[in-house]
């Protein structure tokens, strides 16, 4: 065996991910889906221990969801899970509607097959979580049909724009899901959007589309209202 196959044979390969970005994940995921609430202190101290790694690492990682808009350092407080805010909450589901309408407009036009099967294992994927009542699932799936919708479409830039306000809403999917028939309702919505598709009828997969995201935005204010009449 040569020199050169030997060293291929012991080399260690490189992890995918740094420690950092391990941790980072860890911690926007445990935000999303609940495991920290909007308001909770997140203590340095803790999160060294929770999460296995230096407080040079937490720190780097409180500063990057900062950065997101997941967490916010409050004066004499330290950093806390950011509390979600209505008004903003609503800009968000504004441009969401604007992208994910043009979106599936453009999809309906271009009548591909290919689009439609792809939506359709989606939306598969979207009903068998919401049956296991696997919530990553959910939003995983979810996250792939708008992913299909924008990128086959050669859309990448709007997907871009869309992917830099994924986390936060995420977060905001993360309340909406979980009320009562959203898990009948919100895919069922979104096969309109599939049907229209399939369709070829551009107008119909816009209007489909948007009165999805207004239905998620809706339901989105009802549980900030809430949050906030009770604080």
């Amino acid at each position: 065996m040569s020199g050169a196959l030997k060293d291929a044979a012991i080399r260690v390969e490189r992890p995918t991910k740094t420690l950092r970005e391990l941790a980072l994940d860890k911690v926007r995921e445990a935000i999303v889906n609940g495991y920290f609430r909007p308001g909770d202190r997140l203590v340095e101290r803790d999160l060294c221990a929770q999460l296995g790694v230096s407080r040079t690492v937490v720190r780097e990682v409180l500063r990057h969801l900062e950065s997101e808009g997941l967490v916010a350092n409050l004066p004499n407080k330290g950093p806390i899970v950011a509390q979600l805010d209505i008004e903003e909450a609503k800009q968000i589901y504004e441009i969401r509607g604007a992208l994910e309408g043009m979106a599936a407009r453009l999809c309906a036009e271009r009548s591909s097959p290919e689009i439609v099967a792809a939506l359709e294992e989606s939306l598969t994927g979207i009903r068998n979580s919401y049956r296991d009542n696997d919530m990553a699932g959910v939003l995983a799936n979810t996250s792939s049909f708008y992913q299909t919708l924008f990128t086959m479409v050669d859309r990448h830039v709007a997907w871009g724009v869309v992917n830099l306000l994924t986390v936060r809403i995420n977060h905001l999917r993360s309340m909406t899901i979980k009320t009562e028939r959203r898990g009948i309702e919100g895919p069922a919505q979104m096969a309109k959007i599939v049907d229209a598709i399939r369709r070829g009828d551009g107008e119909g997969a816009y209007r489909a589309a948007t009165d999805h995201v207004a239905a998620a935005s809706a339901i989105a204010e009802a549980v900030l209202s809430a949050k906030k009449s009770t604080e």
